[in-house]
């Protein structure tokens, strides 16, 4: 099949892309579905990047220890981090989980032995395959659905409703905090690291405050009340550029607008499974009524 020869030599990393940005948006989605403006996935996407490279780079261990290190060491910071910032909540939650990505963004900058400073680090081994990026995708799409339906996704959405009631029902509001956090983490830094062996190259900033929030844009745009809304809106924002590519210097500003548009006349994003639903029903009985 020659065309999807030169399609995929073209727009392989792109498709790839979509993955590791789905992964992004569900990690975010995580801490959302738990009442928590957590604003901090693209530090611990940068930490399992750094550390993942490093360690095929330097230590010379192969891709799947890189990707359990990828994995392990945001994981392992947001525990750290997690205990005294998960005492805040909305706002302060968010400014202090931004300012977190502002302390690892500083250390990979000054910390140029290792991390290569400003320049980066180049020469990373491109290792991840479709593959990986489909698979990541299915096992993390898979676990989120059985922790919805499970009762500590019960208990995730107690707190996201009322946090004081939650508390009163015998719901350790902390430890579940602390486990949507962590395996956000994970989950960023799976990201992050499946993308660093896929782009060669990774900078400190790329994994700044405007990752960031392309990373929270993701999730309200495709709809958080649903595992597809995540995955929708990473999609979208991740070819959205590349359709308006024509529009060249104005393409930012037919973005913007767009994305303006959805969040006035959605609000509850594009997927929201309600909407959905009354539009199958609505869809049956109008062929019910032409029926009869």
């Amino acid at each position: 099949m020659e065309w999807f020869d030169n399609f995929w030599s073209v727009y392989s990393n792109l498709v790839l892309t979509l993955g590791t940005n789905a992964l992004l948006a569900l990690s975010i989605w995580l801490t959302l579905s738990c009442g928590m403006l957590a604003m901090a996935n693209a530090a611990f996407m940068g930490i399992g990047a750094y550390t993942s490279a490093l360690v095929t780079m330097n230590a010379g261990l192969p891709y799947p220890v890189a990707l359990v290190v990828g994995m392990a060491a945001p994981a392992a910071m947001a525990f750290v981090i997690g205990k005294p910032t998960l005492r805040l909540s909305g706002v302060y939650l968010a400014m202090a989980t931004l300012a977190f990505g502002e302390v690892v963004r500083i250390v990979v900058l000054n910390a140029e032995t290792w991390t290569g400073g400003a320049l980066g680090l180049n020469g990373i081994p491109q290792s991840t395959e479709w593959w990986h990026v489909g698979l990541a995708l299915v096992l993390v799409l898979a676990l989120l659905w059985r922790l919805r339906h499970s009762r500590v996704g019960r208990a995730f959405e107690a707190i996201k409703e009322d946090e004081t009631a939650a508390g009163l029902m015998g719901i350790d509001v902390g430890a579940h905090k602390m486990l949507a956090f962590v395996l956000g983490a994970a989950i960023a830094g799976l990201a992050g690291t499946l993308n660093a062996h896929l782009t060669f190259f990774i900078g400190p900033n790329e994994y700044g405050f405007d990752r960031g929030v392309d990373i929270l844009t993701m999730a309200i745009l495709g709809g958080i009340n649903s595992l597809f809304g995540p995955v929708l809106g990473g999609i979208i924002l991740t070819v959205l550029p590349e359709v308006l590519r024509g529009f060249k210097d104005f393409r930012l500003v037919v973005n913007g607008f767009i994305l303006v548009l959805i969040v006035l006349f959605l609000p509850k994003g594009i997927w929201d499974p309600a909407r959905v639903r009354q539009w199958f029903s609505g869809a049956r009985s109008a062929q019910k009524g032409a029926a009869a």
